[in-house]
């Protein structure tokens, strides 16, 4: 039986990580860029749907950022910009002019293009295929171009008869369009308009600028209501979308546990939000699950220094003892390595979503308020963790700010 979670997959390690800890994904979720790539290290059963990638446009102006980015950035943003080159009217449709005005025509080719290159691989074709949209800005200068795109891709689904699921992107990328319901407004009407042109069957919302872990206050006074707040608004708009959030650490498991969204997206043992196309994933260091705090931590001399003051408060007979004390034994034979924290994070994760998944959907929210409170309890009982940590470096912090918001 497949569990409801979805794992976003782009390279060969997340590959290796899915077989090994993840092998009964709902569906995987694959770029259209790196599909070629990675497509014979997935799994040969598994249901997939595919991204065509275009929201990379977003930040296309390669001229404007050079001399502001590093050689790896450089590298990652020539690599999307080779790839969305490739489809014909892209140069129009990066254009901020052309987006205000589309003309449909050339509208109507990039997306056929597009989907079509989806679906140019007989023996492992999607059954669901994201619809072509940009990002959401603030202002509403993308409206016209995201409503041409999903006309355009309700039209290749007739004309094709495509018999799969089309799924809207919704993509955020400012808390003010969340986190206040006068910013909330503009960027819901859109969904429902984008949704019934290219008559889709669900949306996919991802908030880019969150990070659900940094510990901040707003993120437990403003955005974490504001987030709930606009999915719930979505269901009422359309009460019979497949709905899907993430990914992001906790909050697409808060929004999952109280049937807010069908399935929570998550990443496989790094960066646990949505990095838009053309963006390289930060490069910092590795970082380590603290199972009984439900939270990560970037691994470090300061924090392995951490876990040797924090186990003489935890009696031994505890469970949480237990799971730190295997945390130290991860120093002493591996070190720093990335490679191993990442594998012990994407472990955790999946044992974290083994547990919600064997509760009743009915006690799931309660379940995971239930887990976030024992790591409340357990947190403030022990010192603060490395700077490095900022906002968040109490240890707490993460699984109290959650857990207001399981119920």
């Amino acid at each position: 039986m497949s569990a409801d979670y979805i794992p976003f997959v782009s390279t060969e390690k997340d590959c290796e990580i899915l077989k090994k800890f993840y092998p009964d994904p709902m569906r995987i979720r694959v770029s259209l860029e790196k599909r070629d790539q990675i497509a014979d290290r997935l799994p040969p059963a598994a249901n997939l749907w595919l991204d065509g990638a275009v929201d990379g446009i977003h930040i296309w102006d390669p001229e404007e950022v050079r001399s502001k980015i590093k050689k790896k950035e450089k590298t990652r943003l020539k690599q999307y910009n080779d790839y969305i080159m490739h489809f014909p009217g892209c140069e129009k449709i990066r254009d901020s002019n052309f987006q205000k005005r589309p003309d449909y025509e050339v509208v109507k080719e990039f997306v056929r293009s597009v989907m079509d290159k989806c679906c140019d691989d007989g023996s492992r074709n999607p059954d669901w295929l994201s619809i072509p949209q940009l990002p959401m800005v603030k202002n509403n200068s993308r409206n016209k171009i995201n409503q041409s795109l999903a006309e355009a891709a309700g039209k290749w689904r007739a004309d094709n008869s495509f018999t799969g699921k089309m799924i809207l992107p919704v993509i955020l990328t400012h808390q003010d369009q969340v986190h206040l319901k006068k910013g909330r407004k503009g960027p819901l009407s859109e969904v429902e308009r984008c949704y019934k042109l290219a008559g889709a069957a669900g949306v996919w919302v991802t908030e880019t600028s969150l990070n659900d872990q940094e510990g901040s206050k707003p993120l437990s006074t403003k955005r974490f209501p504001g987030l709930i707040q606009f999915h719930q608004e979505l269901n009422e708009l359309l009460p019979d979308a497949i709905t899907v959030a993430g990914p992001y650490w906790g909050m697409n498991l808060v929004l999952w546990a109280r049937g807010l969204v069908r399935y929570p997206a998550i990443s496989l043992g790094t960066a646990y939000k949505y990095y838009i196309p053309g963006v390289s994933f930060p490069s910092g260091s590795a970082h380590a699950a603290i199972p009984p705090l439900k939270r990560w931590v970037a691994v470090s001399r300061e924090f392995q220094t951490w876990l040797k003051e924090s186990l003489p408060r935890i009696p031994r007979q505890e469970r949480a003892y237990a799971e730190l004390e295997a945390l130290l034994r991860g120093f002493q034979v591996r070190g720093f390595d990335k490679e191993y924290w990442r594998t012990q994070v994407a472990k955790f994760y999946k044992d974290w979503l083994n547990e919600l998944t064997a509760v009743p959907t009915s006690g799931r929210a309660l379940a995971l308020y239930q887990q976030l409170s024992s790591a409340y309890v357990l947190g403030r009982s022990l010192r603060p963790l490395p700077p490095d940590e900022k906002s968040a470096k109490r240890p707490e912090k993460v699984a109290e700010q959650l857990m207001l918001s399981c119920l």
